[in-house]
């Protein structure tokens, strides 16, 4: 499905591009649906937790700030590939591999919470939105960012108080996120692919050395998040805590915040992850 969603995007750039409009609304359901399926009581902190946390969090200011002498558009990309929150199927993902579920649900939230304060923060500084006044930006930026990432939680909370069997019947559809989620690849794709097509001077060199750049922080990522959950007993879940990104999301802030162009990070970034997942799901399958 991933391929051809993104084949999609590619050979109909120009409508997906048109319609891009339709992303954040995308985000918000693929997340609702999520949240829906969760169980609050499954939802523990650990160690772990904040380690990945503390890694994710420095390490996409480290990333920015190591790059940015050389380009600005590839300090961009690489970082936001690491900013991101921790993708809706990583549950899915961990539980192919027989890892702990709950323990990877806990951090998707908790990181899914503090990129909603911390996005706006950073992007003021390094983003589009640098030039205004650091309230303003702030305040631009944290207005959508917060209310796409907090809003799907705090209804979802709202709505399991009131009425707890509206969520638990909507959470059985979760599985129709995973649809959601491959129209809103071709719709970035196609973004994507517009922005480079509008470019007057195609710097290819930079576009390259962004999907390298996020090929080696999806590798650093998936290794060091598997390093910190084996400390604790949770190998699996760290990997995919830490590796595995909410693609679309990222692609979305690069493409509204960011350079546009920087947006291939996070989209190459989503090639690199599957690739990874794929290679861990074929090696487990083969060891039962």
């Amino acid at each position: 499905m991933m391929p051809i969603s993104m084949g999609f995007g590619v050979l109909f750039y120009q409508f997906f591009g048109a319609i891009a409009f339709l992303t954040p609304y995308l985000i918000f359901i693929m997340l609702f649906l999520t949240y829906c399926n969760l169980k609050l009581k499954d939802i523990q902190l650990s160690p772990s937790h904040f380690w990945l946390l503390l890694v994710q969090v420095t390490g996409s200011i480290v990333v920015f700030l190591v790059l940015k002498p050389f380009n600005i558009t590839l300090a961009q990309g690489a970082m936001v590939c690491v900013l991101a929150p921790t993708g809706t199927a990583a549950p899915v993902v961990t539980g192919m591999l027989k890892g702990n579920i709950a323990s990877v649900t806990a951090y998707s939230l908790i990181i899914n919470m503090c990129v909603a304060i911390l996005a706006p923060v950073l992007f003021s500084f390094v983003g589009s939105y640098q030039n205004l006044p650091f309230l303003e930006s702030f305040l631009a930026i944290s207005r959508r960012v917060f209310l796409l990432l907090i809003l799907p939680f705090a209804i979802t909370l709202l709505i399991r108080k009131i009425k707890p069997a509206i969520t638990e019947k909507i959470g059985s559809y979760s599985g129709f996120a995973f649809y959601v989620w491959s129209f809103s690849l071709a719709v970035v794709t196609g973004r994507t692919v517009e922005f480079m097509m509008m470019q007057e001077e195609s710097n290819y060199v930079i576009e390259i050395l962004i999907a390298i750049a996020a090929l080696v922080v999806c590798v650093s990522q998936f290794l060091i998040g598997r390093g910190i959950g084996k400390h604790y007993n949770d190998t699996i879940a760290g990997g995919q805590g830490l590796g595995q990104k909410n693609t679309i999301l990222a692609i979305w802030m690069a493409q509204v915040y960011l350079n546009p162009i920087a947006s291939i990070g996070p989209g190459a970034y989503v090639l690199w992850q599957n690739m990874i997942n794929s290679y861990q799901i074929w090696r487990k399958r083969k060891s039962l």
